[in-house]
């Protein structure tokens, strides 16, 4: 009746993550009983958890890629501390176990962590840079998150119920396939990823049609903000790779489910196959999360240089080339298989040819800095180091682009180095300037200034700790994903890199601090007047936080920065636009729609998993019914009265008007 499902599941002869996974499930009865005890249920399962607001949305995005990125943060402590005691000894984490953790890792860090921190942004961030007031789909935005949610805790749950993949991130065959891995771990991994892919997927549609058909009246595509543009490119990047991942994924599950040979090359099948398919996907993944990344650091730099982007047009063409070309270069990832000379040469030349938009980015966010007034917050502060590191990085990966050269430090940690080098900068730190730069639109106060340049030094500082031994030690022949070593001259590079990790979990807890200080201290860090950083673009129009409607009034935009050219109007003439004509607007309602598909995909998949059947019909069943009974809604929106828009409007006007006649002040 519960398949393969039993007692011997449960990890009782492993003392790490029984204890890890006891304490998981204690805080999260006890968040749980605090919530329904504290009366908070009803709020929560109104304001958040059923909502279709595309701010709170975003927010939870967020929330659930920060929590994995502290998750998979603790991999890399359990990593790190464990090659820094296995130099001639077995450590004390079993093979067995290690190769589940760098898997975890990397699945966690990539699919869970980075992909909805940035989705998270860009929810939030782009339906109010347009002037709209919501994305295309709602209820689907909803199921999108609900879905990723889901594979983020199917991951989870092999952490005490069985256990999870050993074949890396990428569950490459023969190893993935059922001769190899007769557990369950692999079905874990196929299961969590296609779920959360189809919830990815669904948002990759839904943004780019927003884009695509939802601007505000005035705003053409070269009026769009630079952050807009690159979050069009990476939900296209969604749109067209997503599918290949999908089935690439499916294939190896038919092999694993039904006995089918895709990859199986003793029957016909072919392993490599499985590779250039997965990186068909896997490169342009690279660029659907450093995209946004880059729109991020456009927006900072730009804001707190206090200057317009400098060569707007060069970079929304260095940003749709960065588009087309991230899908001529997926081979270098394995130069090594045997492609041939003339293959792994088109490909090293089109790996190199893709750093030259990057580069035209690189230059024109140091042309928007030169000259400018510079304002050195936190967002400024990461965007910066961005900057100073990704220039490392890209160089590094230049390198690699030679194929001769990868044939030396294929599997090398010199490429793990090059890897997230590149990514943590261009992604991860991005993620912490955006988090710093819109989080008092998404909450109504600033962050703590000084715990925010805390957590920033202590996070580069021990981020270059980390890798610069990791670059060198690869030079000297170390590979990835080793459990134990025995060779001396890589040992004081590989103590070198664990004690960065040590610096770098000071950042992570100077990120927590500070946003417990700030949430302690929000009044006095508290936002009035919609617009605390001078920002440029429409967002900052709009109450912090706005309301659900965003906008009293859709915009109307005359130029590249909609809003700069508004306020400074303002500060010329010395007052507000005549107050507009105000109606009543039409939002959509509230949908159980997402968390409940999410529970019957989470029951699915379990199911799926440990190939309990009749639970899996169960849930398909629900899922489908639960579409239907969405389907058959009588009412999908509901009206906001123009009294209400009017008084939210007038209050942001007040403040707005508060803040100009100081100014006035100030300049007499």
């Amino acid at each position: 009746m519960l398949g393969k499902l039993s007692l011997s599941a449960l990890p009782l002869d492993q003392p790490i993550p029984l204890i890890a996974g006891a304490a998981v499930v204690v805080v999260l009865l006890g968040v749980i009983g605090w919530i329904v005890f504290a009366g908070h249920l009803p709020y929560l399962w109104k304001e958040w958890i059923t909502s279709v607001d595309h701010k709170r949305i975003g927010v939870m995005y967020v929330v659930l890629g920060l929590v994995m990125l502290i998750r998979g943060f603790s991999d890399v402590v359990l990593m790190r501390s464990q090659q820094a005691v296995a130099y001639k000894s077995p450590g004390f984490l079993p093979p067995e176990h290690y190769d589940q953790i760098f898997t975890a890792h990397g699945t966690i860090m990539i699919f869970f962590g980075a992909m909805p921190f940035i989705i998270g942004l860009m929810n939030f961030v782009v339906p109010l840079q347009l002037g709209v007031r919501d994305v295309a789909f709602p209820t689907l935005n909803s199921v999108s998150f609900w879905l990723t949610a889901t594979g983020a805790l199917l991951v989870n749950m092999s952490l005490v119920i069985g256990e999870f993949a050993r074949t890396g991130w990428w569950p490459s065959p023969p190893l993935s396939e059922v001769t190899y891995s007769p557990g369950v771990g692999v079905d874990y991994y196929l299961w969590a990823i296609q779920i959360a892919g189809i919830g990815t997927l669904m948002s990759g549609i839904n943004l780019t049609t927003t884009i695509l058909k939802m601007r505000a009246p005035g705003m053409s595509y070269l009026r769009m903000p630079m952050f807009c543009w690159t979050a069009l490119a990476s939900n296209l990047l969604i749109v067209a790779a997503f599918p290949i991942l999908t089935a690439t994924l499916a294939m190896l599950t038919l092999d694993r489910y039904l006995g089918f040979h895709f990859f199986t090359d003793e029957r016909g099948g072919n392993s490599m196959m499985f590779m250039n398919l997965f990186w068909a996907w896997g490169h342009p993944e690279v660029y659907i999360l450093a995209l946004p990344g880059y729109g991020v650091f456009s927006e900072v730099i730009s804001t707190f240089s206090s200057k317009p982007l400098f060569a707007y047009r060069s970079m929304v063409a260095a940003t749709m080339a960065i588009l087309v070309l991230s899908f001529m270069v997926w081979l270098h990832h394995f130069f090594t298989m045997g492609p041939g000379g003339d293959v792994n040469g088109i490909f090293g030349v089109t790996s190199m040819i893709i750093a030259v938009p990057t580069g035209v980015k690189v230059f024109d966010w140091m042309f928007t800095m030169y000259g400018g007034r510079v304002r050195f917050t936190t967002p400024m502060l990461w965007s910066l180091g961005f900057v100073v590191t990704f220039v490392v990085g890209g160089a590094t990966g230049v390198l690699l682009a030679v194929p001769p050269a990868d044939f030396v430090l294929h599997n090398s940690l010199f490429l793990v180095a090059h890897f997230h080098n590149v990514m943590v900068s261009a992604v991860i730190f991005a993620g912490f300037a955006g988090y710093g730069y819109w989080f008092p639109k998404a909450f109504g106060f600033k962050l703590h200034e000084g715990w925010g340049k805390a957590a920033f030094w202590f996070s580069v500082t021990g981020f270059v700790a980390v890798f610069a031994p990791l670059y060198v030690v690869g030079l000297l022949g170390m590979t990835r994903r080793m459990q134990h070593y025995d060779v001396p001259e890589w040992r004081p590079w590989v103590l070198a890199a664990s004690a960065g990790v040590i610096v770098m979990a000071i950042g992570v807890v100077c990120q927590i601090v500070q946003l417990v200080v700030s949430i302690r201290r929000r009044e006095e860090l508290r936002d009035v007047t919609g617009d605390p950083w001078d920002g440029r673009s429409l967002e900052w129009a709009t109450a912090s936080p706005p309301p659900a409607f965003n906008f009293a009034v859709l915009p109307e935009v005359h130029g590249e920065e909609a809003y700069w050219g508004v306020k400074q109007a303002a500060r010329d003439q010395r007052r507000l636009r005549e107050e507009p004509s105000y109606e009543a607007v039409e939002m959509p309602l509230n949908s159980a729609t997402g968390v409940i598909c999410a529970f019957f995909a989470t029951l699915v998949g379990f199911a799926m998993i440990w190939h309990i059947w009749w639970m899996a019909g169960l849930g398909l069943l629900g899922a489908f019914a639960t579409f239907v009974i969405f389907a058959w809604r009588d009412r999908v929106e509901y009206e906001i009265p123009a009294e209400t828009v009017a008084r939210f409007d007038r209050a942001n006007r007040a403040t707005r008007a508060e803040a100009l006649a100081s100014l006035r002040r100030r300049a007499a």
